[in-house]
């Protein structure tokens, strides 16, 4: 019986090579730089990823093994102590970044806000003491079902610097699938807001959490902390609901972050589950730390005088990786946008570019195809001469769209990193590096650096060039899950026994 086949049809002969000016100044400056980099990693990935966690983060004890691989379980830095908090903000304070932005809020109403990095560093250490207050610890999941304001990103760093898992729930989600994913968890505290704003309308937070636990259906909540947002009436369960801001008055702001064995969970994130039960994504402190923040740095050239912003929402991984961690590991200046393209500004996204300077923009092609529909007279009206990169996440881009991006949005000067990766990978694996790649419509072309990726067929073998196939990466990498929270036998069963041989390749 023949082998289904998995072919391209895609015939795109266009190629866009690296503008000079940006690869003289970008971290990798040449396809040699990358070569050299890719071939290192592949010779001695351990050596690799230490070099990198050595010099691109503070450890409060250094490692004693680099890789502990018994596939398909993978231990980064074994016996390292870090904090990710630590790394997205106390060691920016000791320079001149402590007055720097480190957010750019911007509401859908049209308030904005922005936090120093002095001034995120005071906030997270308050928050993260009320929640001490209220008795969390390290280990205890807290769930996050909050908007796009910056109360959800100090939410996670604060969980984060004490040691508490975080479990973000995209706010579009219902209080059923909200119920699942926190009893799954077994969370002890929800973080929420009365609402959110999106496309002119209030989204009720707080009437779907308590819909979700009502009845005592999600019996390990204890406490549920509400951020006034939208000021519409709410309900306000006695003993169990507190307001934010009455809770953070008088609370000190020093707050040490915890040293975190590298392996300790940093998060569960629930994929959307076509079918069946929602699957908690396992990431962990160290590695997933190196990842975020080096893709970040490398793959978006992140220099101190970017601006930054991704399009995505914390509820999904790219706000994880790429509006929080990655950025504020970086010291690099990360925007906020709480609502979306709508009726009464369909020019929004490209009036945030104009109003704060934002040099490196990375969205979805859903939303470039929408922006083609809408016209481009929209971004036409706005200055967009600031931008200098930009990104596409999350599925295939069509030529079309690409073509459209590049020379209406990027005003045909800025190289476009199209980016593959998945929630179970924590960070970006293939794409251009932008000072270094020739970029092409529709292609997400190389692996990162460390990356050891390949086509297959169903008998794990690698096929012939230009043939389709599975696929599949190789070798493990510092980001990559470390299983399903609470179901390894799961882990094993979806991502591992697919294809043969199942003794480490992930397909």
């Amino acid at each position: 019986m023949s082998q289904p086949t998995i072919e391209s049809i895609l015939q795109e002969k266009r190629l866009f090579p690296p503008d000079s000016d940006f690869s003289q100044n970008a971290h990798i400056k040449s396809l040699a730089d990358y070569q050299r980099l890719y071939d290192r990693a592949k010779a001695d990935p351990q050596q690799f990823w230490a070099e990198l966690a050595e010099n691109e983060l503070h450890w409060f004890q250094k490692w004693d093994t680099v890789l502990d691989w018994q596939p398909p379980f993978v231990k980064w830095f074994v016996n390292g102590k870090i904090n990710i908090s630590y790394n997205c903000l106390d060691r920016h304070l000791t320079t001149w970044r402590k007055n720097k932005a480190a957010l750019i809020w911007e509401g859908e109403p049209g308030d904005s806000r922005t936090l120093t990095y002095s001034q995120l560093h005071r906030e997270v250490c308050q928050f993260a003491n009320v929640l001490k207050q209220l008795g969390a610890k390290k280990g205890d999941r807290i769930g996050i079902y909050m908007p796009m304001i910056p109360e959800a990103a100090i939410a996670m760093l604060a969980c984060a610097r004490i040691g508490a898992p975080h479990s973000v729930v995209f706010g579009g989600f219902s209080a059923e699938a909200l119920r699942d994913r926190l009893n799954d968890a077994e969370a002890k505290i929800v973080i929420t807001a009365d609402g959110g704003w999106r496309k002119d309308a209030i989204v009720p937070l707080k009437e779907q959490v308590d819909k979700a636990l009502e009845n005592n259906a999600v019996p390990s909540i204890t406490d549920v902390l509400v951020v006034k947002r939208t000021n519409q009436t709410i309900q306000m369960a006695a003993g169990r609901d507190h307001w934010w801001h009455d809770l953070q008055k008088g609370v000190s702001a020093d707050c040490p972050a915890e040293p975190m064995d590298s392996e300790d969970m940093l998060f569960v994130l629930y994929t959307s589950g076509s079918t069946g039960k929602p699957k908690g994504v396992v990431h962990t402190t160290g590695g997933y730390n190196l990842y975020s923040h080096i893709t970040s740095k490398w793959i978006f050239d992140l220099q101190d005088t970017d601006v930054y912003w991704c399009t995505a929402d914390v509820g999904w991984i790219t706000g994880h990786s790429y509006i929080v961690y990655g950025p504020l590991s970086n010291g690099a200046t990360t925007v906020m946008y709480e609502g979306a393209p709508r009726a009464s500004n369909l020019g929004c996204f490209w009036d945030v570019i104009e109003k704060y300077g934002v040099t490196i923009f990375y969205t979805a092609p859903t939303a470039i195809r929408a922006f083609i529909k809408m016209g481009e007279h929209h971004p036409n009206k706005r200055n967009l001469s600031s931008l200098r990169l930009l990104g596409t996440v999350g599925e295939p881009i069509n030529p079309e769209a690409w073509m459209w991006y590049q020379k209406v949005i990027g005003g045909e000067r800025c190289p476009i990193v199209d980016t593959w990766w998945q929630t179970e990978t924590g960070g970006i694996m293939i794409t251009p590096l932008p000072g270094a790649i020739a970029t092409k419509p529709g292609s997400a072309t190389l692996p990162f650096p460390g990356i050891i990726a390949d086509v297959v067929d169903l008998e794990g073998n690698s096929v012939p060039d230009n043939e389709g196939g599975y696929l599949a990466i190789r070798h493990p990498w510092p980001g990559m899950m470390r299983t399903v929270y609470g179901d390894p036998d799961r882990f094993r069963r979806t991502y591992w026994e697919h294809i043969p041989p199942t003794d480490g390749k992930y397909t």
